[in-house]
């Protein structure tokens, strides 16, 4: 499996994303990395990213030696990087090569985007860009991830991290909700459920969730949450509350809190303050410049409110998100 070694040239005008692969690195993640970041979108109607693979050595065994890449450009891509991607592989108690700590550290030193899946937290780390942040790794590391870098400040149970410039997911998995959440950041909301729908994965998890959601075989009726979920979807511009959605399951609220933290790893309330969030900003994008009409259509109530949440859910006010994925800014 190769890619090119001369480096092609950058797409004019388009973020870059370059990934380190090195010895023994996971290929789930870095197949996660390529469909999120890597493939063409014409369903969107633009290049959402410049995709790079780099490597210390221009042939790389992956995990447990499933298979080889061969042909990769050198490091030196590292240094092209808006974002960079760094190794994760299932030996954690090793450490990485310097020249990958260093490409590492060059990035951050001149403002690049960092990203760790899974046990790239551990690259980071190594690097020291993560000293006195905040970062998430997999649950099954946790202890040892402490007690090797007492310094980062570590979110146990959270499916990732967004620390500004440096993003760490937790899991395998945990990748694509990271990726997709980069995705609604660099590109709004319509883009991000464009790219999610093309994988078949949900489109929206926040970072807050539970790693591990426990999912007994129900030795009872049915007990999905689907059902009330899409009712819900169906009427965010009512003035629904957690009452509601637990009338509509036929349960009490009490119980309904206990599904939702079994089965989402959220509460009710911050599924449906996220779920209308989601859809401020889809009406944002569309053409909706009343923010009282936004904030009445997504059921959030008022204005206020809306700027409120916007701040805290995607870090920009509302009129900067009108600025930056509005009609007409693609």
């Amino acid at each position: 499996m190769a890619q090119g070694s001369s480096q092609p040239a950058r797409t004019a005008g388009v973020h870059r994303v370059v990934v380190i692969v090195d010895e023994n690195s996971n290929p789930f993640e870095l197949g996660c990395a390529t469909e999120v970041f890597g493939l063409r979108r014409p369903e969107v109607g633009r290049e959402l990213y410049d995709f790079r693979l780099c490597s210390p050595e221009p042939s790389v065994v992956m995990r447990d030696g499933f298979f080889t890449l061969t042909g990769v450009t050198g490091l030196e891509a590292a240094d092209t990087a808006d974002t960079l991607i760094v190794p994760n592989r299932p030996d954690v108690a090793v450490p990485r090569r310097p020249a990958v700590l260093d490409a590492v550290r060059r990035a951050h030193a001149r403002g690049a985007r960092l990203l760790g899946f899974c046990s790239g937290a551990f690259t980071l780390a190594e690097a020291g860009v993560l000293d006195g942040r905040r970062a998430a790794v997999h649950w099954q590391w946790a202890d040892s991830f402490r007690s090797r870098f007492p310094a980062v400040r570590l979110e146990p149970d959270v499916l990732f991290v967004d620390d500004g410039d440096v993003l760490t997911a937790a899991g395998s998995a945990a990748a694509l909700d990271l990726g997709l959440h980069v995705v609604r950041r660099d590109h709004g909301a319509e883009v991000a459920n464009s790219v999610s729908r093309r994988l078949v994965f949900a489109a929206h998890r926040d970072g807050g969730q539970r790693q591990f959601v426990e999912r007994p075989v129900p030795d009872l009726p049915d007990e999905s949450l689907a059902p009330v979920l899409a009712w819900a979807q169906e009427r965010l511009d009512s003035p629904l509350a957690v009452a509601d959605l637990a009338a509509r399951a036929a349960v009490s609220p009490a119980t309904l809190h206990r599904r939702f933290r079994r089965q989402l790893g959220t509460t009710p309330l911050a599924w449906l303050t996220g779920e209308r969030l989601a859809l401020a900003c889809r009406l944002i994008e569309q053409g909706e410049s009343r923010f009282a009409v936004v904030a009445r259509l997504s059921g959030l109530g008022t204005a206020t409110n809306l700027r409120a949440l916007m701040r805290r859910g995607t870090g920009i006010t509302p009129s900067a998100y009108r600025r930056r994925f509005g009609p007409g800014t693609g």
